[in-house]
């Protein structure tokens, strides 16, 4: 059947397990996955290589290296995106929400005035079928700034735009509770002075007594009634996962001490962490580890954040890292199951998470977004990606 493709000889990774079988592709969709080897003539062999679930990513803020290449340097909007969808693509990433920043905490920077045209330059590539990933938009707004509410009610209106998530980047608190680190990572990025740095403090403390309480609720009333999906942002402590569930939030994106995250898993909250976290052996702001999280059974998404490459990687270390713990633990585990489980952090959970029913697993009747990938050593190395069971990469 001229619409009908076999990928067979591959180990296939499902949710719970992972044998060698064959997947068999049909109108866009998965339309068999069996055990064993298939001998059509058609078929393709993968080699005894890995076939994995196309990925599900929540929260990158790539597309603006692409953008801002070079600092003075604004790149073409429309060529942005583009560059931006080959490097995700390529990452095995099937499924990208976006995230653009509203209420721009860097003094020098351009986010604000940048924001219009990134999301006219995604919504119209999406529109014209120009991009080999399916792009969404994730609108993170930093609830600290003056101008997030109103710049946020008018970009909501954006078909796109289904998952949101508040932050308040001020120091002293959640992601930042040491002033030092926070003078450390906004000196070196925004190149300021000592004394610019003081006065960035003193407003930024100041703008979030005045707007952060009210604007974290507007937002999230919004996003309710709308039915899109809400995150929190960095909680650190007991009481903000409290107050985060108490908005009707579902997804904590980066909590940052252990506290936090066991108050996430009692209140139902998915709990979402960095990928290059995992890759690099921990935070670069000295916060929970993601892997301490992993082991203590309270992780549930990964994330690339800054560096697409990070989320299959991770996924294989962190199922390496399961796999071992197992092991020591003389529980033992199915075939190939810590890395089924670690694979379900990058798409099955985050597809969930998003109110996406129909991708994130390798099962019958969902979408043909498939990764083929090579493990070269530790490193897994991507062959071929499908999106809806057409080849894209």
């Amino acid at each position: 059947m001229l619409n009908e493709q076999i990928l067979t000889n591959a180990r296939i990774v499902t949710a719970d397990q992972v044998f060698t079988g064959t997947v068999v592709l049909r109108d866009g969709l998965i339309d068999d996955v069996d055990r064993g080897v298939s001998h059509l003539p058609q078929a393709q062999n993968l080699d005894g290589d890995y076939l994995l679930p196309g990925l599900v990513e929540l929260h990158t803020d790539n597309l603006e290296k692409h953008l801002s290449p070079r600092p003075g340097v604004d790149w073409p909007s429309a060529s942005a995106v583009m560059s931006h969808d080959a490097q995700i693509i390529a990452a095995g990433i099937t499924t990208v929400f976006d995230a653009l920043s509203i209420g721009d905490v860097n003094p020098k920077g351009k986010r604000m005035q940048q924001l219009p045209g990134m999301v006219e330059a995604i919504a119209s590539a999406n529109a014209a079928d120009m991009t080999r990933a399916e792009h969404r938009l994730h609108l993170r707004c930093e609830v600290c700034h003056p101008d997030t509410l109103s710049v946020f009610r008018d970009l909501v209106e954006q078909p796109l735009v289904q998952l949101v998530s508040t932050m308040d980047h001020s120091p002293g608190q959640r992601q930042f509770a040491l002033e030092s680190k926070y003078r450390e990572y906004y000196m070196g990025k925004y190149h300021l002075s000592s004394e610019q740095m003081d006065a960035f403090i003193v407003e930024q403390v100041a703008n979030s007594k005045i707007y952060s309480d009210r604007y974290r609720k507007a937002i999230v009333d919004i996003c309710l009634a709308r039915g899109l999906s809400v995150a929190s942002h960095d909680d650190a402590t007991v009481e903000h996962v409290e107050e985060s569930a108490g908005y009707g939030m579902t997804i904590a994106e980066f909590p940052t001490t252990l506290e936090a995250a066991q108050a996430c898993r009692r209140l139902e909250m998915s709990v979402l962490m960095g990928a290059p976290n995992i890759v690099r052996g921990g935070s670069h702001s000295g916060n929970i580890a993601a892997a301490t999280l992993a082991k203590e059974g309270l992780l549930d998404i990964l994330s690339s954040d800054y560096y697409p490459a990070s989320l299959l990687q991770a996924a294989f270390a962190l199922g390496d890292q399961l796999e071992q713990a197992a092991q020591q633990d003389g529980a033992g585990t199915l075939s190939g199951a810590g890395l089924a489980r670690a694979v379900t952090t990058v798409s099955l959970a985050p597809a969930r998470s998003a109110g996406l029913h129909d991708r994130g697993e390798i099962r019958s009747g969902l979408r043909g977004d498939l990764i083929h990938a090579r493990a070269v050593g530790t490193l897994p190395v991507i062959q071929q990606v499908w999106r809806q069971a057409k080849r894209v990469f």
